[in-house]
This record gives structure tokens, C-alpha cells and sequence, in this order.
């Protein structure tokens, strides 16, 4: 792994967007201002230079980012704003193989989160399952709007730490 995070030590900061700026949903900002922190002597400190990042963002882009993950469960195809990221790890929690009854909780509890926080519910899904996520949902809901937008951030760092294994993974069985 070191010899990837050498190489990933020399990108120039176009390629490093390029290559992980959707670990954070539609906001390559984050890797942008994260590159600026290398060289990085692992994935962790790549991580933490991204969380650190996110940290220090404005509120209004904390909420755009929040606001760009889709909503969970969605019948596939209806969201074209879907990154294949996003549907590989709703499929990997079985969302898109959801039977009628489980399709309408999750209709009745994305459309209550919705409405009392203006913003998607988020959670790791390729942490959990179904069943786990609903009962998150339901859970969740008794959170306060601030305490939700916490909950949403750290949720979205545990999603972005995934994708950054992936990537490094690739890169890794790249000649």
C-alpha cells in the first residue's frame, strides 16, 4: 500500500480530483482542498485531511453535500442523479431488491426524516442492512436538526473512508 500512496504522492492536483473526488458525493471540493495537505504518509492521513476539510467547511457546504446523497431506496431508475457508487452500495444492502411492504416503510420513514430535517436520511449502507437502516431511520428520527446533521457528516466520513479503500485498491492492481 505504500508504493500506491507514493504514487498518489505525485498526482497533480487535476488527477487527484480526478481519481478521488467522488468519495465525498458530487463534491470533488473536498479532495481538491485535501490535496493541498499531502504528501500523506498513508490512507489515514489522506483521510484525515479530508475530514479535516469537511470540518472546516462553511455550514452551506456541509448541507449541499449533505443534500447531494440520494435518498435511500429509491426504485432504481427513478434518480438520475444516482452515482454507480451510490446504487452498488444500496444493492449491497438489498435496497434494490426491497419487497412492496419494505418499499413503503421506507417510503413513510424517508418522507418523516424528510420533513422534519430538510435533508436525506444517510447512513453507510455497506455497514448495515435493511433492516439495520430502517431501525437507524426510526432511531434517528428522534434526533434534534443539529444533532442529525452530525450524524449525517459522520456517516457520510464512514461512506468516503469506504470509497477510499476501493480506490486505493484499484490503483493498487494497476501496473
Amino acid at each position: 500500500m505504500s508504493d500506491v500512496i507514493g504514487r498518489v504522492n505525485t498526482l497533480s492536483p487535476v488527477r487527484f480530483v480526478e481519481l478521488f473526488g467522488a468519495l465525498y458525493e458530487h463534491s470533488p471540493w473536498v479532495a481538491h482542498r485535501a490535496h493541498a495537505h499531502g504528501p500523506f504518509t498513508d490512507a489515514q492521513a489522506m483521510l484525515a485531511a479530508m475530514r479535516h476539510e469537511l470540518d472546516q467547511a462553511h455550514d452551506t457546504e456541509k448541507l449541499v453535500l449533505i443534500r447531494a446523497h440520494p435518498e435511500l431506496a429509491q426504485r432504481m431508475g427513478v434518480d438520475p442523479t444516482l452515482t454507480s457508487a451510490s446504487a452498488a452500495e444500496q444493492a449491497s444492502a438489498g435496497l434494490d431488491r426491497l419487497t412492496p411492504e419494505e418499499f413503503t416503510r421506507f417510503r413513510a420513514l424517508n418522507e418523516a426524516y424528510a420533513a422534519k430535517f430538510g435533508i436525506p436520511f444517510i447512513i453507510c449502507v455497506r455497514r448495515s442492512d435493511k433492516e439495520g437502516i430502517l431501525n437507524g431511520m426510526q432511531t434517528r428520527l428522534e434526533n434534534t436538526p443539529e444533532a442529525e446533521q452530525q450524524a449525517a457528516l459522520a456517516e457520510i466520513n464512514k461512506i468516503a473512508a469506504l470509497r477510499l479503500a476501493d480506490v486505493l485498491e484499484r490503483m493498487e492492481q494497476e501496473p
